[in-house]
């Protein structure tokens, strides 16, 4: 596997033209008390911008690639804020999957429109890259591109390959980008997981990057610069957090929570989800149209010897018990379906590739419904067919992650490059 296009080079500083914005501020070694918060909460990137009086966009006509996460501290939205400054001009909004304004379920999107709180041109990005998307720019008339939209964490959301699809427009259309970091909620002190193999990219994984990445997107988008955009590398800056740390999960950061996708409900969402979306490319259910999606998996006629099966393989962090529920959409609609819920009781020790792993290996164990879906998407979602081959062959859990180790540590050591916070 080769990890990247122009292989291994220095330290990433700044970027492009524009560079790197921001400090990292002093953080807690724990979890701020309600009473303190506002002092010691994160400040995001649109914060840090802010308080710089918007300099990177001084005589800029901006275009802001965004959703219903870029919000501000007080929960204002900054396509609000950005139109009513008279210091920003900001001509166009850019909406990725789900849209700008959410409303769309996975693997669809908003139709183009204006936005009716401020009037401007709503472009749909999704599905769009190369020269498509490098002409919807042009056509919106605008030479910066700036992104602020909430991660998850894992290498199938799609919000990452958004980022990189529209740095790669804009180095062909010659526009500069600015990425206004947050926080990836489910921390980054450790990269999990398979490396994606380039004959599997998708749009659920473009390049080769571990499942469960531990970055932000600002520290992506360094990575994707260099590492993989290197031919044709676009002017970036990134505008960086204070006080957020590695060891830091959402609720420490005093930010308020938006669901960066419908079925992203939670924080608590977010922390399995790197594991329990692999079973949309299996027949049973990732607990889509209930109120706990990802946190419960099953599928009707499943006994509760997966969850004993499950909870048997002592993985750290995490406790599994049988779970009971009816999806109102998706897979089983209407259905009665057993399964498993996950109690994640120490997020730190908890690894939730891993857990998903465990699931999978268990429920071909116990269940004889088992099945991949007939698309194999299990294997775009892994990063390569050897996570399917090895559960199918009866592989075990520490078998399966010790296949995909060496790619991992690869990662790793180029990861560590681009990390912008302690």
């Amino acid at each position: 596997m080769t990890l990247s296009r122009r292989g291994l080079l220095g330290l990433a500083g700044t970027t492009g033209a524009l560079g790197t914005l921001g400090a990292v501020g002093a953080a807690p070694g724990r979890a701020p008390d309600p009473a303190d918060t506002a002092a010691q909460r994160v400040r995001t990137g649109f914060e840090q911008l802010a308080a710089d009086g918007y300099e990177l966009l001084a005589g800029r006509r901006v275009g802001v690639v965004t959703n219903p996460t870029g919000i501000t501290a007080d929960a204002r939205h900054l396509v609000d804020v950005l139109h009513a400054d008279a210091r920003v001009k900001l001509v166009a909004v850019f909406g990725p999957e789900h849209g700008f304004r959410g409303t769309a379920q996975a693997g669809d999107s908003e139709a183009a429109g204006r936005d009716p709180a401020t009037g401007l041109p709503v472009y749909d990005t999704y599905g769009k890259s190369g020269q498509k998307l490098a002409d919807v720019f042009t056509a919106a008339g605008i030479d910066t591109v700036v992104f602020d939209v909430q991660d998850v964490g894992a290498r199938f959301y799609t919000y990452i390959w958004t980022l990189y699809d529209c740095m790669r427009a804009a180095a062909l259309a010659g526009k500069a980008v600015v990425v206004l970091d947050r926080p990836n909620p489910v921390g980054g002190r450790r990269a999990a997981g398979p490396v994606l193999q380039s004959a599997y990219a998708s749009g659920v994984g473009r390049e080769p990057i571990a499942l469960a990445h531990g970055m932000t997107v600002a520290e992506l988008a360094l990575l994707f610069n260099t590492e993989f955009l290197a031919a044709k590398p676009v002017s970036l800056s990134t505008v960086r957090m204070t006080g957020w740390r590695r060891d830091s999960f959402f609720g420490a950061t005093g930010l308020p929570w938006v669901p960066p996708s419908p079925n992203v409900p939670t924080p608590d969402t977010a922390l399995v989800y790197a594991g329990t979306c692999l079973f949309e490319g299996t027949n049973l259910s990732e607990g889509r149209g209930t109120t706990t999606p990802f946190e419960v998996v099953g599928a009707e006629g499943v006994a509760r010897r997966w969850a004993e099966a499950a909870q048997a393989l002592g993985l750290p962090g995490v406790w599994f018990r049988e779970a009971y529920f009816t999806p109102t959409f998706s897979k089983f609609t209407g259905k009665l379906c057993g399964g498993v819920r996950l109690i994640v009781h120490d997020r730190a020790a908890f690894d939730p590739v891993r857990a998903g792993i465990g699931l999978l290996v268990t429920a071909k164990r116990t269940w004889s419904g088992f099945a991949w879906r007939t698309d194999h998407w299990i294997d775009q979602l892994t990063g390569s067919d050897r996570v399917r081959k090895m559960v199918d062959a009866g592989a075990g859990v520490e078998e399966i992650a010790g296949d995909w180790a060496a790619g991992l540590e690869r990662f790793a050591q180029v990861r560590g490059r681009y990390l912008l916070y302690p």
